[in-house]
């Protein structure tokens, strides 16, 4: 691990498909990132809770549990103000979304070079 990786805040990824998530881990890794991940958004909040070096929510929007992934944008937005987010999804129509402020969404499938860009954007606002 580099000294700009400890640097970074990680990045927790939500997404309920296993292999949709190994892709986005990977993805958010090569960009330099550390990376917790989790299936649901219920799960999102517990990890939220535990960990504070958590700087960055990536997440999908449809999910099991007791929120999807807007409603959890919403709760750590409120909880975790600090918190940057990016949500992707598969929605077709996500324009007409209404976001939590400052949230970014991008469509299925990743546009990796997009998606990095947005994360290094959010950690030169919190920098």
């Amino acid at each position: 691990m580099t000294g700009e990786t400890k640097l970074l805040p990680a990045v927790l990824v939500v997404e309920d498909e296993p292999l949709i998530r190994m892709e986005a881990v990977d993805m958010i890794e090569d960009a330099g990132f550390r990376v917790y991940d989790v299936g649901s958004a219920d799960a999102a909040v517990v990890l939220l809770e535990r960990h504070d070096d958590i700087g960055i929510l990536f997440t999908d929007i449809n999910m099991p549990g007791s929120m999807d992934g807007l409603q959890l944008a919403t709760c750590v937005k409120d909880r975790w103000p600090s918190v940057g987010i990016v949500i992707a999804s598969g929605i077709i129509d996500y324009k007409e979304m209404e976001l939590p402020k400052g949230a970014s969404i991008f469509p299925k499938p990743y546009p990796t070079d997009k998606i990095a860009k947005a994360l290094s954007d959010i950690v030169a606002g919190i920098a």
